[in-house]
């Protein structure tokens, strides 16, 4: 069976930055419904769409095609007295961003009286590189797409 809109896609993969810093190991297989649905990297979509199981490919992700390029506007400093007792660093808060949506953000430093946060994804502006192999493709069942995600063994657990 091809990737195609509507399939689940059980991979796995091994996530390096391009300095070769291991991110993810990839022993773990992870499914997925491919066609759009925001559930894996846009780059990892678009490389195999049209694929089949076993399946294997060498990818080098631009930023625009993995977790996005960065945006200055989500980085924010802020009083230490807005925030509750022990605000840590690489503490993680839910907020909105400048458009009302919501937001998580991560505190970068505290210096001083002032807490500064980056709602950018921790790997956004980055390329990474992944080795990844299509595992299993099967078609989605009717809740799954109504769902907007993979269900079973490796894919969302409601």
């Amino acid at each position: 069976m091809k990737i195609t809109k509507d399939t689940i896609v059980t991979i796995t993969f091994r996530a390096t930055d391009a300095q070769g810093k291991l991110l993810e190991d990839g022993k773990e297989p992870r499914a997925y419904l491919h066609g759009g649905y925001n559930n894996t990297l846009p780059g990892i979509e678009k490389a195999l769409e049209g694929q089949e199981k076993g399946f294997s490919a060498q990818l080098v992700l631009q930023p625009e095609d993995a977790f996005g390029a960065r945006d200055e506007s989500l980085v924010h400093s802020i009083p230490k007295s807005e925030f509750p007792p022990g605000v840590k660093v690489g503490g993680q808060l839910q907020g909105t961003d400048d458009q009302g949506r919501e937001q998580v953000f991560t505190v970068k430093k505290i210096k001083g009286d002032t807490v500064h946060l980056d709602g950018n994804h921790p790997l956004a502006g980055q390329v990474l590189r992944f080795a990844v192999k299509v595992v299993d493709v099967q078609a989605a069942s009717a809740e799954e797409v109504a769902h907007g995600h993979a269900h079973g063994a490796h894919g969302h657990h409601h």
